[in-house]
């Protein structure tokens, strides 16, 4: 199922300045991708100044909620951090330095031998009441499961939709020269959680990306998992098979966004619904 189409056309940094675009075409694009963008599509990532750098070398990663992936838009408070870990060469280890940024939630890592660097964000449970003429709009750009738009149909009036949801937020970094390191290929502990099934750090336009997602755990079968490319708003929907799997074409080189939303109805009287947000970020190296 793919998302909502804008035809913006691809207003990256690199491709502007090849077009020779002057600084206020390129500030009327981005202002005319923002209010188009539907407000409700806050997606929050883990976005590396790099995605690969040295061994021995810091590393400084932005966590934000923004409308157009990669840019950096919302700040996230310091005080939402549920856990902030890391896991290079198989080491796992806890990052302890982060504060405030003008449009994110600024992470410093350091790696300090040669491998592949995992690094995911949990943030603490929020609550959302939102506004009903809004629903549909959430809708199409989680792409929920038909179950749950069912019962929110089947819901009596007066309708309410009190939601609690918990973000979950990954990215994966080459750190320098080695020979061998599959620890990429292990969940990091999120409750929901991507993990790749390639070494996303050797990725080229024109691979196929599997990955699998794992909910608590264990496989996650009939999950909708999105996936678009850096400055764009078109991408696609797919569904997880019963291991979790899903496998995507990655066509271009750049920084590409994966993201799926497990909506569900909730237990709790004081709620109808409860959600899980993952995504992960990685990058195709040029051919």
């Amino acid at each position: 199922m793919p998302f909502k189409k804008l035809a913006l056309g691809d207003f990256s940094s690199k491709s502007l300045s090849k077009r020779m675009r002057p600084k206020k075409t390129i500030a009327a694009l981005f202002l005319l991708f923002l209010f188009t963008v539907s407000a409700l599509a806050h997606d929050t990532y883990l976005l590396p100044k790099r995605f690969s750098v040295p061994a021995g070398t810091s590393l400084a990663l932005d966590l934000t909620s923004g409308v157009g992936f990669p840019f950096l838009d919302t700040a996230i408070k310091p005080e939402r951090v549920a856990f902030a870990r890391g896991r290079l060469a198989g080491k796992t280890f806890e990052i302890k330095d982060f504060g405030p940024a003008k449009k994110s939630l600024r992470f410093n890592a350091r790696f300090s031998k040669p491998g592949v660097a995992t690094i995911g964000v949990d943030l603490k449970p929020r609550t959302l009441d939102l506004e009903l003429a809004k629903v549909q709009e959430y809708f199409d750009e989680i792409d929920p499961p038909d179950a749950v738009k069912q019962r929110w149909a089947a819901m009596p009036k007066p309708k309410r939709w009190r939601e609690s949801y918990v973000k979950h937020s990954k990215t994966v970094v080459r750190v320098g020269k080695f020979e061998s390191d599959r620890s990429w290929a292990e969940p990091i502990g999120m409750f929901l959680e991507i993990v790749p099934e390639t070494d996303p750090t050797t990725l080229k336009p024109g691979d196929e990306f599997a990955v699998h997602v794992l909910k608590d755990g264990k496989p996650f079968e009939g999950f909708s998992l999105g996936i678009i490319r850096e400055a764009m708003f078109n991408g696609e929907f797919k569904k997880t098979d019963a291991n979790g799997r899903v496998v995507f074409k990655l066509d271009k080189a750049g920084r590409w966004l994966l993201r799926g939303t497990d909506l569900r109805p909730s237990s709790k009287p004081d709620l109808e619904w409860e959600s899980d947000f993952t995504t992960l970020t990685i990058e195709v190296g040029e051919k």
